[in-house]
């Protein structure tokens, strides 16, 4: 099914969706229903059906968002480096392929939540099993109007897809202010918590889930009206550290094992999209097509290596050093392989560089080679011996490797622009840095919580580090970066920042180093042969480009555009009209 439908068309899902759709799109993630023909009628009419029933909610609905989760969350935020994308230079229109897809993904996975738990109201089977796959519905639409009012600002609030669609005013819809539906969000959410357990299979949604969602929501809501609010900066502490305490679940001990196929349902993974690798379009993980060098599978359909990590995430996580001066250029500073010391583990875990070796790709050639793989045809028969990382450095997060990594890791067969590779949206660590944060903004970053959640973040980063005594804003901030990079995050955090603190983000952002490298590709082939590192080659120095910084990053920069169609539908969605005040509470009834 092609989810990239207009808002209009994504309230009438219900009239759209029936049983069979939901058992044949996709090979759900976890339980494999069987393939008859059912109507909406009579297809719930057992636990088992009504687990099928929301699984896809995992996966298809989402599946247009995934470019627009690198581009806004990585692209927009400095991390990633990707061409002439109007998303590296504050460019982005309503006409922009990418943030249409996302648009419409995020609308049709509400259209999907709301129609879904009303069909799961009347389904034959057991109170406890309704009870949980409608609070899976309830939370997955949160997450889709947290993306929503995080991207876009002030959205519409469609609570019920029938409603609207027999009222006829769907191309009346007015936004909704942004602390409206941030509480809309949150009453989802609190509902979605009375009625999931507290535990649940591997991989599902359950009531710790929802909490550790709703503790960042609030750590977001906090700035919205321009200044913290320390009532809801408590919230979101308290329910981060209930979620540390009670949930049962651990950090997992290494870091990059996190981002393995073998662990896509270990307990550090809160919320997820779930893929699959199966008949129907829609079910499975792209990303690797998008992220990975040309040649890492033999499926084919990969061309990410052309972008990659930026400059700037490089010298965040200490690799190089831009020198501060010069006009038209900056000299690097940048370690040997041999004299490296790469302390912080999450380093090679999201981005590959000159060295680097990885037993869990490319396991049946005995490991992947980075250099290798780029410059020795005898290892890689579609070598093209030029390094493709515009900053001298490639992507590893939500890359598998080739078809032996896949079936290793997932016991499943990958395909074209198809892998079962979990996307991480909500992790445990996350829930960990919230409650630091929401501590330290109500200044009590010296606080044993506060400290023990950065602690064990911290150090199993960095084992050797000592435990900090105490916490400020900025070890938080750099902290979240470097945890979370290349997970769609990024950009995010500014965005909530940006509610009560603009102008610092306006600062970093301009001053970061978002443009390329040059002569990256020299110095990793000459290291390669020689094993000389040299940066002046015979190609020249290694350089910063510095002559194209960001431009017009201003206060509007922080909220994107609707689709240009659906304004066109509805001009009350255009930059600009007025947004309404809703008493949620007062309105808000499932």
């Amino acid at each position: 099914m092609n989810f990239n439908i207009s808002l209009k068309n994504v309230l009438g899902i219900g009239a759209l969706i029936t049983a069979s759709f939901l058992t044949t799109s996709c090979e759900d993630f976890l339980d494999r229903p069987t393939e008859d023909n059912y109507n909406t009628e009579n297809f719930y009419g057992s636990d088992k059906a009504c687990i099928a029933g929301v699984n896809y909610l995992y996966n298809s609905p989402w599946y247009d968002f995934q470019r627009g989760f690198i581009k806004v969350g990585e692209v927009f935020s400095g991390n990633m480096y990707w061409g002439n994308s109007p998303y590296l230079n504050f460019s982005v229109n309503g006409t922009d392929q990418d943030l249409v897809n996302m648009s419409y993904s995020l609308w049709a996975e509400i259209g999907h939540c709301s129609t879904v738990y009303e069909s799961l109201k009347g389904a034959s089977a057991s109170q406890e099993v309704k009870n949980q796959c409608m609070g899976e519905c309830l939370t997955w639409k949160a997450m889709a109007y947290f993306y929503l009012v995080r991207t876009f600002g002030d959205v519409p609030i469609i609570h019920d897809n029938s409603a609207m669609l027999a009222s006829g005013k769907y191309n009346e819809l007015s936004k909704v202010e942004k602390a409206d539906v941030y509480e809309y969000i949150i009453l989802t959410l609190e509902k979605a918590m009375e009625l999931l357990p507290k535990s649940s299979d591997p991989g599902r949604i359950d009531y710790y889930c929802a909490e550790g969602l709703l503790s960042k929501v609030y750590l977001t809501k906090a700035g919205v009206s321009g200044s913290l609010n320390n009532e809801d900066l408590q919230k979101a502490a308290d329910y981060a550290k209930d979620v540390i305490d009670n949930s049962g679940r651990k950090l997992m001990d290494n870091y990059e094992d996190i981002f393995r196929g073998s662990n896509n349902t270990c307990p550090e993974s809160l919320i997820a999209w779930r893929w699959t690798v199966g008949a129907h379009w829609t079910c499975q993980n792209s990303l690797q097509s998008d992220l990975a060098i040309e040649g890492m599978c033999e499926v084919g359909s990969v061309w990410g290596g052309w972008g990659g990590p930026s400059t700037d995430l490089m010298e965040a996580f200490g690799v190089i050093k831009i020198d501060g001066t010069g006009k038209d250029s900056r000299l690097v500073e940048w370690q040997s392989p041999a004299s490296r010391a790469d302390i912080d583990t999450r380093r090679k875990a999201t981005m590959m560089i000159a060295g680097d070796k990885y037993a869990y790709f490319w396991r049946d050639k005995g490991g992947f080679d980075y250099l290798k793989f780029i410059y020795d045809k005898s290892y890689n028969a579609s070598a093209t011996e030029q390094l493709e990382g515009p900053c001298g450095s490639n992507n590893v997060k939500h890359l598998y490797g080739d078809a032996a990594d896949h079936q290793a890791e997932m016991g499943i067969a990958d395909g074209r622009m198809a892998s079962a590779l979990a996307t991480h949206l909500l992790r445990l660590s996350d829930v960990y840095l919230i409650h630091a944060e929401a501590m330290t903004l109500l200044g009590r970053g010296s606080e044993q919580s506060a400290l023990d959640a950065f602690n064990a973040v911290h150090q199993r980063a960095i084992p050797t580090a000592v435990a900090v005594t105490s916490l400020n804003f900025d070890m938080i901030w750099k902290e979240r970066r470097l945890e979370f990079a290349g997970e769609g995050d990024r950009w995010y955090d500014y965005v909530r920042r940006a509610y009560y603190d603009v102008n610092s983000c306006i600062a970093e952002l301009k001053a970061q180093h978002r443009n390329r490298l040059w002569n990256c590709d020299p110095l990793y082939k000459a290291y390669y042969k020689s094993g000389t590192w040299n940066l002046t080659t015979t190609d020249g120095q290694v350089e910063y480009d510095y002559d194209t910084e960001v431009p017009n990053v201003t206060a509007n920069s922080f909220t994107l555009p609707f689709p240009s169609e659906d304004v066109a539908l509805n001009p009350n969605l255009a930059t600009g009209s007025p947004s309404v005040h809703v008493d949620i509470r007062a309105t808000y009834s499932y």
